[in-house]
């Protein structure tokens, strides 16, 4: 849980579309700016200074598809933090289920342009 608030707080900073990876007290990759959540992921993890395995991730707003959590999980994140709120919540929620991942929903968007 620390690590997910350490990457939410950090999230809260980055340019939209935003996702963030980290450990519980160190950012790992960030991913910004990016056209879709699926491409910050990607940069997130292409940018990423440590093992993306057993990490964190934070998105400053929700995931319209279970896409980019998969790409997530394809890297070894274990948990998410993200605001919830699209309507294909629970096609991203049973995407964590299926790949095993932690999924806290915060209720707050981040997203900066």
């Amino acid at each position: 849980m620390a690590g997910l608030e350490f990457a939410w707080i950090v999230c809260a900073h980055v340019k939209s579309n935003a996702i963030v990876l980290t450990s519980a007290a160190h950012s790992i990759g960030i991913g910004a700016g990016q056209m879709s959540r699926v491409d910050a992921a990607k940069v997130a993890i292409m940018k990423a200074t440590a093992a993306t395995a057993e990490s964190v991730a934070a998105s400053d707003a929700f995931f319209p598809f279970r896409d980019g959590l998969d790409i997530l999980a394809d890297a070894g994140v274990r948990a998410v933090i993200q605001p919830g709120g699209s309507v294909r919540d629970a096609e991203v929620i049973a995407a964590a289920n299926e790949r095993g991942l932690s999924m806290v929903f915060t209720g707050e968007r981040h997203f900066r342009h």
